[in-house]
């Protein structure tokens, strides 16, 4: 009996771990966002049809709430889907070295403190440097908004609505988001 159960039981965990592993897999290819660089994501716009705005993830590789926020709200499948289709995602390291060249400026690394800082995260951030922050440009790279902080599935759809709808040309956030 005592054999029947051990090799039963290892029967069992091996099934639980191949449909783990599919169900990751799975989930991986029907919902990956493909996360650009800037200058990528730049180029992508210019070209003649485009109509995509882009998104911009702003983050730091020691901030917790950036993590999370890349396990939880950008792996929701309904999430994946909305930007996929109505933006280019980017993923822009707020303490990056490396320079970006954007509208006939250089960004740079900045020096400063413990981490330094990016010239073009500063830029994008209106000089406030909080992570995880989000920034919405439009299709002629405009800047929609930052919006700073840790945000779960719903409250992020819901601003990535706003603005990928272009929502926000004709009602105010304070009426929409009601």
């Amino acid at each position: 009996m005592f054999k029947f159960l051990v090799k039963f039981s290892n029967k069992i965990i091996g099934l639980l771990i191949i449909l783990g592993s599919a169900q990751s897999v799975f989930a991986q290819e029907n919902n990956p966002i493909n996360w650009l660089g800037f200058e990528e994501a730049v180029a992508l716009q210019a070209q003649e049809g485009n109509s995509k705005k882009i998104f911009i993830d702003v983050y730091t590789d020691w901030c917790g709430w950036c993590k999370k926020m890349d396990e939880n709200t950008f792996q929701d499948p309904e999430v994946a889907a909305y930007m996929k289709q109505h933006f280019y995602m980017v993923k822009l390291d707020g303490e990056g070295k490396e320079p970006i060249a954007f509208r006939d400026q250089v960004f740079s690394f900045v020096a400063s403190g413990r981490n330094g800082y990016h010239e073009l995260a500063a830029n994008l951030l209106q000089g406030q440097l909080s992570y995880p922050t989000v920034v919405y440009l439009d299709e002629n790279m405009n800047m929609l908004s930052p919006v700073p902080g840790y945000l779960t599935p719903e409250p992020f759809l819901k601003i990535a609505t706003y603005f990928g709808d272009d929502i926000y040309k004709t009602t105010k956030w304070e009426e929409y988001s009601k």
